[in-house]
């Protein structure tokens, strides 16, 4: 088999993440066993590139500039779902790992510590329809979708969702919502990003009337 061949049969990867010495870091990785079809820098070029590049996996950062990995990962699962969203994330708090897997419906989640060593066995499970998970994460992850069910039925938000939409109803900006809760400006508006997709609504103000709605929060 030529060099050509290989790289023509390969997994076909698209790369989002909003740092591009990260996306030449993953490439590295990645080649020559897959083909970069494209690389993305925000979430809604990601969805955009996926529709247009057709990749079997795309390799998904949680926290990017505008739209959040974790929304850009919905739309793609509704809008390309034969591209497999791998999201990675340098967080490993349970909390963001469910809302990938099972709001965001990401097929694997890999912690940016573990990528040198286990990216491309990550992109390689994926890939062939499996479910990926960082080995530090796995157990309690495994466990809890066993329960993600039942704990979905009870409550359609996250406990995170519920503390971000008490923020917002409260009228707190991106940057306190981060400081609040110690994750970065990004992430909180991925969150922001991600509870309007979820509640189907466009604006702040529909946000509030729904955590006024649903006793999240309350005007005195």
């Amino acid at each position: 088999m030529t060099d050509h061949e290989r790289i023509t049969d390969g997994i076909k990867v698209l790369l989002a993440d909003d740092h591009r010495m990260m996306r030449e870091a993953l490439k590295a990785v990645l080649e020559p066993e897959c083909e970069i079809v494209a690389e993305a820098g925000s979430g809604e070029e990601a969805v955009a590139l996926a529709m247009r590049t057709k990749p079997s996996v795309v390799v998904m950062d949680i926290a990017m500039a505008g739209t959040g990995g974790l929304a850009a990962a919905h739309h793609i699962a509704r809008q390309a779902p034969a591209s497999r969203v791998l999201m990675l994330s340098q967080y490993d708090d349970e909390e963001y790992v469910m809302e990938a897997l099972v709001e965001a419906h990401a097929a694997g989640y890999l912690v940016k510590t573990d990528a040198a060593s286990e990216l491309l066995s990550a992109v390689r499970a994926v890939h062939r329809g499996q479910r990926y998970l960082s080995p530090s994460i796995a157990p309690i992850v495994l466990a809890r979708l066993g329960r993600a069910d039942q704990d979905r039925a009870g409550s359609p938000l996250t406990r995170r969702e519920r503390e971000v939409i008490k923020l917002v109803s409260e009228g707190a900006t991106t940057k306190e919502i981060a400081a609040r809760l110690a994750i970065s400006p990004k992430t909180a508006q991925a969150h922001r990003e991600n509870l309007k997709l979820k509640l189907n609504v466009r604006s702040t103000a529909e946000i509030v009337r729904y955590a006024i709605r649903h006793k999240l929060a309350r005007i005195d």
